[in-house]
């Protein structure tokens, strides 16, 4: 029998899969690119030796990461994806009624090319929807330029900040305050924040949350269970107050008094879902019960995210293990 072995913690903790195939292993121009199958998770896509998603569990990650905050906005309509290769995360921003434009840019075009070819239940056809604009290149060149316009909603679906890998710039102060830059009035960001689970939310999901805390007036820091991942994996959400912006207060949440925790907007969930998706039966993983469950974090991890005082800079960047 053959497996495949993924260390979570350094040294420390390793887990296990029995391995049936590889499909591809390649060396991109930034990262090494494999697609295996496993006999728990299926397919599976796997960057420098570390899982990005399975078939088995994919839909948690990505409805995870994105549908929080496109019904926390009221009327989402351009959407900025960073990252996103396996464009799934293309696929979830898509399901929304009101989205026009999805603009995804991902620096690696073999994990794209690749991802089309070997994992299509991803994609799901979402490259054939005339609303993606589908860009190979730097995620922070495309914002930098005027041209690229302003967005509802930026979704960061980015590698880990793993040290010499290519994210690790996307997790600055710097970084956070040109996406702060690039939202319209009323504007989302939201951020796959690595590790979050009680032994391992300190490895940066509480250093990115004190980061964005240092650019933006409300942040949202939330996890969930991906098993595939072995861990608890963190997300956080932000944007700014500006409700003397009567703009941005017209595009803030349905019940923006409560918060995105608020018991208000959190009833309101399955109503917003039902009349915004295409087919809101689709989703698999995301509702308001869920909703309740993600933001609702452990003690200690709570803590974490109070005592937190890093802040990442290119001159003091964190790195995941």
């Amino acid at each position: 029998a053959f497996w495949f072995d993924e260390e979570i913690a350094e040294d420390a903790l390793t887990i296990r899969m029995r391995l049936k195939s590889i499909a591809v292993d390649v060396a991109s121009a930034f990262q090494r690119v494999q697609v295996i199958e496993t006999t728990p998770f299926g397919k599976t896509l796997v960057l420098d030796g570390k899982t990005q998603s399975a078939l088995g569990d994919e839909y948690i990650y990505h409805e995870t990461l994105v549908h929080p905050a496109l019904t926390w906005h009221r009327d989402p309509r351009r959407v900025y994806i960073g990252g996103g290769g396996e464009l799934a995360t293309a696929r979830e921003c898509l399901r929304h009624k009101s989205v026009e434009e999805v603009v995804m840019v991902d620096l690696d075009g073999t994990v794209v090319d690749v991802c089309k070819e070997h994992l299509p239940e991803w994609n799901a056809g979402s490259t054939d929807d005339p609303r993606l604009k589908l860009e190979i290149g730097d995620a922070r060149a495309y914002l930098i330029d005027d041209a690229s316009g302003t967005f509802d909603v930026i979704v960061l679906d980015i590698s880990d900040p793993i040290e010499a890998g290519p994210a690790v710039h996307l997790y600055t102060r710097d970084f956070y305050e040109l996406v702060k830059r690039k939202l319209r009035p009323g504007g989302v960001v939201v951020t796959q924040a690595g590790p979050g689970g009680v032994f391992n939310y300190g490895e940066c999901f509480t250093a990115i949350h004190n980061t964005l805390c240092s650019s933006f007036s409300r942040v949202y820091a939330y996890t969930t269970a991906i098993p595939s991942f072995g861990s608890e994996w963190g997300f956080c959400l932000a944007y700014d107050d500006d409700d003397d912006d009567e703009a941005a207060s017209s595009r803030r949440g349905s019940f923006p008094e409560g918060g995105i925790r608020g018991a208000a907007h959190v009833d309101a969930i399955d109503a917003m879902l039902a009349a915004r998706l295409k087919q809101p039966t689709v989703l698999r993983h995301y509702d308001a019960e869920t909703h309740r469950r993600l933001f609702s974090l452990p003690k200690v991890v709570r803590v974490g995210l109070e005592q937190e005082t890093r802040v990442i800079t290119e001159e003091n960047p964190v790195f995941m293990y």
